[in-house]
């Protein structure tokens, strides 16, 4: 683990990457309205690119059509910088969790899986040593922080809302209105108490109420549902900015009441530092460049929507609950850090990419036969897991197909494909070779039912479909009536391979060259 990179906050990280030509500072004007949107995504669908500061992003023609008239000001009267594409490239993924390549964050995952009970003194005695060092991760508690230098409520709310504090951005011409894009909503389960730290996607209706877009399978919506069983007003606050890992745990598929901040401070090695709020009884990141506290009410719903999706689809309008503003803390130099989703790729991708490196090795604990997965950015992660296996038997890759329907997050995936141990899942040339070339429609291609992402439009009914298998592994003697002999694919002989690489290093080389 490097201890030169810099992930507490975004002011540090947004030099550090500045110092290593990552960063791109934007002077001009820039529209929060639609403008914004359209440069990025120009970029960011031509490859990795850097981080994009827009130090000036002022509402202008695009603003005053949508009735977008509120200008974010800072404390100083300046306006307030807008930070987007920050985790577009995999080194800086890999930079925000405090590494210098997945590979990092990925061995720190495996470490614990791998130790296994302890046989003697010794290992007890190693064994300590790490337990030692994984409750370090545990978040850490101090009085106050950046996020409460200044303190807006009362009156003062009342005549400076969400939009005279944020430079919220409308993304797509059909949204219903500006969206925060990447608000770490934090929430307490009301039967143990125990934290969680989601990112919904909050429509802002006016200064005070935004949307909360508690989807049906989420945790918030599991802590909110306890709450109107309960008829009691929730507490929520809600974070945007500071530790960079922080705002990638709140992404991931964590299993339920496993706290998003112990999770970003065991990938970077160092404690998230929280706060008490000043009007909820939560704590938030105290690096946060923004905090909101407020509640929502048990009952209260309210049209949400639309809204230009990941999917690449308008989400359509429905009914969510409430999120009421009653104190908004920021720094008194904040950044705001923001995000686009739309037809991928996007940013947004980068962060999958992220998900699928770090939870290879969780799910090899129930499913050891995996090799690997790959969930492409185009198919929006949970439309399509592509998954190598060990086969062992007959039926095993249904087994396998069967087990990812029934594991966390990964239950939302529609289209499961199955290949052997040998396949290069990331490369979808040799897939769909092995794929049209290896199955047997009428016999490898099967079909199932349950949940689906909410977002799913397609579905006869919401959250509920259908999902498709697709074996195209190398049928075993036997299996599933196969009665033939699979034959061997085409390979050159190894010496000869070795003996072409020494003799004709010369020109394989001038060859490279020509052809680049």
């Amino acid at each position: 683990m490097s201890q030169t990179i810099p992930a507490a906050d975004l002011r540090s990280f947004i030099r550090f990457l500045e110092e290593r030509g990552e960063l791109v500072r934007v002077s001009e004007p820039v529209d929060p309205c639609l403008e914004v949107t359209e440069i990025v995504d120009r970029f960011v669908k031509a490859g990795e690119l850097p981080a994009l500061l827009f130090e000036n992003p002022v509402r202008g023609e695009l603003s005053a059509r949508a009735g977008l008239d509120r200008q974010a000001k800072g404390p100083d009267g300046k306006p307030v910088p807008l930070l987007i594409n920050l985790f577009a490239s995999r080194r800086r993924m890999a930079w925000a969790l405090g590494c210098e390549s997945i590979d990092e964050a990925v061995a720190r995952i495996k470490e614990p899986l791998g130790m296994g009970p302890p046989t003697g003194l010794w290992d007890k005695v190693r064994m300590l040593g790490k337990l030692k060092d994984w409750g370090g991760s545990t978040p850490r508690t101090v009085d106050k922080g950046p996020c409460r230098q200044v303190i807006v409520q009362g009156e003062e709310l009342d005549r400076r809302g969400l939009l005279d504090v944020m430079p919220v951005l409308t993304t797509w011409p059909g949204d219903g209105g500006p969206y925060i894009t990447t608000p770490l909503v934090i929430t307490r389960n009301p039967g143990n108490g125990r934290r969680n730290i989601g990112m919904y996607r909050m429509q802002v209706f006016d200064g005070r109420t935004t949307g909360m877009h508690w989807q049906v399978h989420k945790t918030g919506a599991a802590h909110f549902a306890e709450h109107e069983k309960q008829g009691t007003r929730m507490p929520v606050c809600v974070a945007v900015g500071g530790p960079p890992a922080l705002t990638y745990a709140a992404t991931a598929p964590l299993p339920p009441d496993i706290d998003e901040a112990l999770f970003a401070g065991f990938l970077t090695g160092r404690p998230v530092t929280m706060t008490k709020a000043v009007t909820c009884d939560l704590e938030v990141p105290a690096e946060a460049d923004f905090v909101l506290e407020g509640y929502v009410e048990p009952g209260e719903r309210r049209r949400e929507g639309d809204f230009g999706d990941h999917t690449g689809w308008y989400s359509l309008a429905e009914d969510f609950p409430v999120f009421h503003v009653t104190c908004i803390t920021s720094r008194r130099d904040p950044v705001y850090l923001t995000t686009i989703v739309g037809k991928p790729p996007m940013e947004d991708g980068w962060l999958g990419w992220a998900t699928e490196r770090l939870f290879l090795p969780l799910l090899q604990i129930p499913l050891p036969e995996v090799v690997d997965y790959h969930l492409p950015v185009a198919a929006c992660f949970h439309n399509l897991v592509i998954v190598a296996i060990r086969k062992r038997y007959p039926g095993h890759a249904r087994k396998v197909c069967q087990a990812l329907w029934g594991t966390g997050q990964i239950m939302f995936s529609k289209t499961v494909i199955v290949v052997d141990e040998d396949v290069d899942v990331h490369d979808l040339n040799e897939v769909l070779w092995r794929v049209t070339g290896s199955i047997d429609p009428a016999r490898d291609v099967f079909f199932s039912e349950g949940p689906i992402d909410q977002l799913d439009h397609a579905t006869n009914l919401a959250c509920y479909g259908g999902k498709m298998g697709i074996d195209a592994t190398t049928k075993l003697p036997g299996e599933m009536g196969y009665q033939r002999e699979w034959p061997p694919i085409v390979t050159m002989d190894p010496q000869v391979k070795d003996m072409v690489s020494s003799k004709w290093s010369d020109l394989l080389a001038r060859l490279r060259g020509d052809r680049a």
